[in-house]
């Protein structure tokens, strides 16, 4: 299947020159992709913490409305797999009509769905509500939407500024996590849900205004180009261009590795850890206030581990990154479970710095192999990705839920998600690059299938 490719012309005389008298005369102008992506930011940071929250509000609920953890789960699961499943035609949509129109409808559903909480009564109203509204309007500021943003806005330091968006979802934990779990404890877990409310609501305007949709709608190159890249919107409907796009990836064995590994990925970090790691250290007698906020120092230090492998991602094979990443996770899950107390002793410590520093560092490297593999259309393949991270997410929220309500604790979700992490280190090596083919996916027929398949 072939994509249509981007219709490109060079600066004109004027523009250069313009430019040539401005450096000579000391004047810097800021380009404005960099706007673009600090609003790109604000909004992922907001997405991660109206996600995040349900860790922090597990015993809220159960403690009120006398829910199962399992049932609970269950609501967390349901917004795991939409945030994931959303984000392909969120792409495709940002596509067809614009990324302020979509990122703002999204943030809207956010603050319902969250608002619309402190008046539910039965576990099917936290299921619709935090479930699929919310699911459905973080899905929409997902990873694919950071694909999108520096593949618009980027040449130089795309991957660098892939990390920094990413690690935005860190920053969200890390603001709104101890804040949640904060309030949740003195005021309610309603209180809760209205401050994330109506911190969506203030990034709207945000949005609306200064995400700009192309460079060249101001008549700019991308940042670090030379030529003005004037994008062509691709016939036919989003879903249908999101639903093409997948059936020409899967016809290749790199998209099965690439979602196979990021399933773990998501099974590892949101399903598990993000999820249930507050209700597990509270199970061993720790604070559920004092939990939260060791989960937020992992959001600290992950800010810190994506941008680096952002950096990284511009210089080392994506495929070895992501090995490394794997397997450096799936040792620190086998030692978690040695590591719970009623209180915060060094060797846990250790485990929130080293952990934080992989949580989300695999996604530069998986953005990069994506635009090499497949091309402009890598941010909608990246997107199908991300989807098979939160399937792997939604899965382990619900199993490791009904594990602990069945064995009284969570020592065997955390041993089995190291040994899965350690497989996906061996996907990722599997993983065979080819060159960037401008304009396309990657073919599984003909020449191109049988090239692929020597390498």
């Amino acid at each position: 299947m072939a994509f249509r490719p981007l219709v490109r012309r060079t600066r004109s005389a004027d523009a250069l020159a313009v430019t040539q008298i401005e450096a000579r005369r000391g004047r810097t102008t800021l380009h404005w992709a960099w706007v673009v992506a600090a609003v790109a930011f604000i909004a992922l940071v907001g997405a991660a913490g109206f996600r995040s929250a349900p860790g922090a509000l597990i015993e809220p609920l159960q403690r009120e409305f006398g829910w199962s953890r399992a049932t609970i789960s269950f609501a967390v699961s349901v917004n795991l797999l939409l945030f994931g499943l959303t984000a392909p035609f969120a792409a495709a949509l940002m596509n067809r009509f614009g990324v302020r129109r979509v990122v703002s409808l999204a943030l809207l559903l956010v603050s319902v769905g969250s608002g619309l909480t402190v008046f539910m009564t039965a576990s099917w109203q936290l299921v619709l509500l935090w479930g699929v509204l919310v699911g459905l309007g973080t899905g929409s500021m997902a990873l694919a939407f950071v694909a999108t943003i520096t593949g618009r806005w980027f040449v130089k330091h795309r991957g660098l500024v892939t990390g920094v968006l990413t690690a935005g979802g860190a920053t969200g934990q890390l603001v709104f996590l101890p804040v949640i779990a904060g309030l949740a404890e003195s005021s309610g877990w309603r209180s809760s849900s209205l401050v994330i409310a109506g911190a969506a609501l203030l990034v709207v305007p945000l949005a609306y205004f200064l995400l700009k949709e192309h460079p060249a709608d101001l008549g700019l190159p991308l940042y670090g180009g030379t030529e003005v890249v004037t994008p062509v919107v691709p016939p036919g409907g989003a879903a249908r261009n999101a639903l093409r796009t997948l059936r020409t990836a899967a016809r290749t064995r790199s998209f099965w590795y690439l979602a196979g590994g990021f399933a773990i990925c998501g099974m590892t970090t949101n399903g598990l850890v993000g999820t249930h790691f507050i209700p597990a250290a509270h199970d061993h007698g720790m604070p559920s206030t004092t939990a939260a906020g060791l989960l937020a120092l992992v959001g600290l230090f992950d800010v810190v581990g994506t941008i680096f492998s952002g950096w990284l991602t511009d210089r080392v094979d994506s495929r070895v990154l992501l090995a490394a990443y794997y397997l450096l996770r799936g040792v620190s899950l086998l030692l978690l479970t040695q590591l719970f107390a009623s209180s915060v002793h060094p060797s846990m410590l250790v485990f929130i710095i080293f952990y934080g520093l992989d949580w989300v560092a695999t996604v530069p490297p998986t953005v990069a192999l994506c635009r090499e593999i497949f091309g402009e259309a890598g941010p909608v393949v990246f997107g199908w990705v991300f989807a098979s991270h939160q399937v792997g997410a939604a899965i382990a929220a619900t199993a490791a839920g009904l594990a602990r309500d069945h064995f009284g604790d969570y020592a065997l979700t955390f041993v089995v998600a190291g040994g899965l992490s350690i497989g996906a280190a061996l996907l990722s090596l599997r993983i065979k690059r080819s060159p960037a083919l401008p304009g396309r996916a990657e073919e599984p027929s003909g020449d191109l299938a049988a090239d692929a398949a020597c390498r």
